[in-house]
């Protein structure tokens, strides 16, 4: 899975919660919400300036960003725990400071359970390997 599709992917399935994403999914939308955030702070810090006190310029490009990408956020970090073979109910372990943001990161790092599990079937069973793909061999 490349960059556009995870990215389409995600905006598209913006409110499932149900169902599974693979590492590649999570991390390139990871990856987009971290640059996307950081141009509309760059553009916020040159059209809006930095603001003084409650009543500075602030954020507006990012604050709207931040909440158009909140629901999409939040359903493929639940679907990547689902891959998992976790509830996506564990985001509420982020709650817990440093811990819970640790144990998160291990989680969403981990492999995918191989076959489908409780949350469904495999995500990338059926499709097509492309030449940069190297399949797993069974060892014996």
């Amino acid at each position: 899975m490349n960059f556009a599709t995870a990215v389409r992917r995600c905006f598209s399935n913006y409110a499932t919660f149900s169902g599974r994403a693979r590492r590649a999914e999570f991390w390139w939308f990871v990856l987009f919400n971290f640059a996307a955030s950081f141009a509309l702070s760059f553009v916020d810090l040159i059209f809006f300036g930095l603001g003084h006190g409650m009543m500075g310029g602030g954020q507006p490009l990012s604050g709207l960003f931040s909440l158009a990408v909140l629901l999409p956020s939040l359903a493929v970090t639940a679907r990547r725990l689902h891959d998992t073979g976790k509830s996506g109910w564990w985001i509420l372990l982020i709650l817990i400071p440093l811990v819970g943001f640790v144990v998160l990161i291990w989680w969403y790092a981990t492999a995918s359970d191989e076959g489908p599990n409780d949350y469904g079937p495999d995500p990338i069973a059926g499709e097509d390997f492309t030449a940069t793909t190297v399949p797993r061999v069974p060892r014996r």
